[in-house]
């Protein structure tokens, strides 16, 4: 009897102490300061590094004292409200976004049907190595030249150096998730007697999908700053032109803090799909599934 009282009394020690623990710990995440509270939020340090980058823009700008070289980050902030308010960088903004949509989309196609190809039949996996390993390395900008030849000056040329920075990066990223599937995985679409596509897309996508987005985001990068550049370039079809030959218009007139404005549209824009609609995918789907955490 006073062997059970005293187990019965160790027990009720015991749940004691872990409410106590529990109870401490609730505390504790309750009184943290204020200080700790802001710093611990993903955005306000994010926000502060932004702001950091802008004061040591403005600083080192003041320092230099040249407006035409260096313009300081309040009167690019000032050319950028302005061109906005105006309407003249909305307009080639919405120009380069709608080529790049385009684009980015076929070479979306284009990699997925290489992949697929590849991952179904053994020369489409002969075809897919020998493709990447020639075109993968070689920048999309050395072929304007040719893009020029073949499509003339305006939209078709740009879309035709888009697809072929997205494709490879993408097809590539594809194909390794795609072979990364666990065996397990591939058993139990076996035993549901899936085949073809229905392998690919009920199987395959779902558990290669970290290596999709992966390489979307890849893709992305490359095809925005290949727009970019090409449109520097070429960037001009019937008096219009999207944010690449409204940097090379402004440079031409001097109207440096304007230049850099677009410059900081191409920033803030690539920031925004990066922390915005990549984000939101990634959370809906690699880190809802577990198969990423935060």
């Amino acid at each position: 009897m006073g062997a059970k009282k005293i187990i019965s009394m160790d027990r009720v020690k015991r749940v004691y102490e872990r409410e106590a623990l529990l109870k401490n710990s609730s505390e504790a995440r309750i009184e943290l300061s204020f200080w700790e509270k802001f710093f611990n939020n993903n955005f306000v340090r994010k926000f502060l590094i932004i702001v950091s980058l802008a004061f040591i823009w403005q600083v080192y700008s003041l320092y230099l004292d040249n407006e035409l070289m260096f313009p300081t980050f309040v009167s690019t902030a000032r050319a950028f409200i302005s061109v906005m308010l105006s309407g003249e960088l909305p307009e080639k903004i919405i120009t380069s976004l709608k080529i790049l949509f385009f684009a980015y989309i076929c070479g979306i196609l284009l990699a997925s049907s290489l992949t697929v190809l590849a991952i179904t039949t053994r020369i489409g996996t002969d075809l897919l190595d020998v493709l990447t390993s020639m075109f993968n390395p070689l920048p999309a900008i050395a072929l304007l030249p040719l893009a020029l030849l073949w499509f003339g000056l305006g939209y078709p040329s740009i879309m035709f150096v888009i697809v072929h920075a997205v494709t490879w990066p993408i097809a590539l990223n594809i194909y390794n998730g795609f072979m990364g599937v666990s065996n397990t995985l591939r058993m139990v679409g076996r035993n549901y007697e899936l085949t073809g596509l229905r392998f690919v897309f009920k199987i395959l996508i779902p558990g290669a999908f970290a290596n999709i987005l992966t390489g979307l985001k890849v893709g992305w990068a490359f095809s925005w700053r290949t727009l970019i550049a090409a449109e520097l370039v070429f960037g001009v079809s019937s008096g219009g032109g999207g944010i690449g030959w409204f940097i090379y218009e402004k440079k031409n007139q001097l109207d440096i803090d304007v230049v850099f404005a677009g410059l900081l549209s191409v920033i803030i824009i690539g920031v925004l799909v990066e922390n915005i609609i990549f984000k939101v995918i990634e959370k809906r789907t690699v880190i809802k599934w577990g198969m990423r955490s935060f």
